[in-house]
């Protein structure tokens, strides 16, 4: 497929509807990659960070993704979700080749298609939660567009906020939130667009472990009883033991346990 390959308007595939008791052996493979390589440069020094992965999540599966700092867990995942582009190797989501995608295209994918959650939250300072939220719908529609879907998106808003147990904090801005509540912020955003495949960068990275815990029984209850598939990076190894599956990586390596 070639890097002019642009997005369909409408989802890649059907939402995922699984049940809990879902075998992800026998379920379909919603994003694969083979054999990438990523270095980057510092000066006239390349350090080596990914050396030959391949990974693969199938529909409906949580998955963790552990290793230590400098491992290169988060370099893979800025890949997975087209963030950066890898200097060898492919990557597939919905049978589709992404990685060579143009810039527009990558940004269609990833504003409809891949949810994401960063360790650092993203929030933009100067809005409430709820504009937060709402910040990938006006992106998506447009000013003119947006407004006539302007109260079904709010309400939709709303709805993923209260979810967060947030109901209280809709016009709340970034900085009078606990991190805890601004983490719910940035997840209540990743999937304001109905994502088909969510990912997660170190999200307990900041928070307490309270707050961690709660976090990830928001991610248990996406995965078991809403069927979305989850890839989370984590250095963490009781966070990653909640997930159905876990990837090791070592010095850039897939490693068999």
């Amino acid at each position: 497929m070639s890097s002019a390959y642009k997005l369909p308007e409408t989802k890649i595939a059907t939402d995922v509807q699984q049940s809990p008791q879902l075998h992800h052996a026998a379920a379909s493979v919603v994003m694969r990659a083979t054999g990438l390589m990523k270095s980057y440069r510092k000066g006239k020094v390349e350090i080596p960070v990914l050396n030959g992965v391949d990974f693969e999540v199938r529909e409906g599966e949580f998955q963790a993704i552990v290793g230590t700092s400098g491992s290169g867990k988060s370099t893979l995942l800025h890949l997975l979700a087209t963030l950066d582009q890898p200097d060898d190797g492919q990557i597939f989501f919905e049978g589709n080749r992404i990685d060579n995608l143009p810039a527009k295209s990558r940004d269609i994918l990833r504003n409809r298609y891949i949810g994401i959650v960063f360790q650092f939250y993203h929030l933009l300072p100067e809005l409430s939660a709820l504009e937060n939220v709402l910040m990938p719908l006006m992106i998506r529609y447009g000013f003119t567009k947006y407004m006539l879907r302007r109260r079904k998106n709010r309400q939709r808003a709303k709805e993923l906020l209260d979810k967060m147990g947030l109901s209280h904090r809709l016009k709340h801005r970034p900085r009078e939130l606990s991190g805890g509540e601004m983490q719910r912020v940035a997840i209540a955003r990743a999937l304001i667009a109905d994502p088909q495949l969510l990912l997660a960068d170190e999200p307990t990275g900041n928070l307490d472990r309270q707050a961690g815990d709660e976090l990830m029984e928001i991610f248990r209850d996406l995965n078991r009883e809403q069927g979305l598939t989850v890839v989370m990076v984590t250095h963490d190894e009781t966070i990653a033991e909640q997930a159905d599956r876990t990837i090791h990586l070592v010095e850039g390596r897939v490693q068999t346990m």
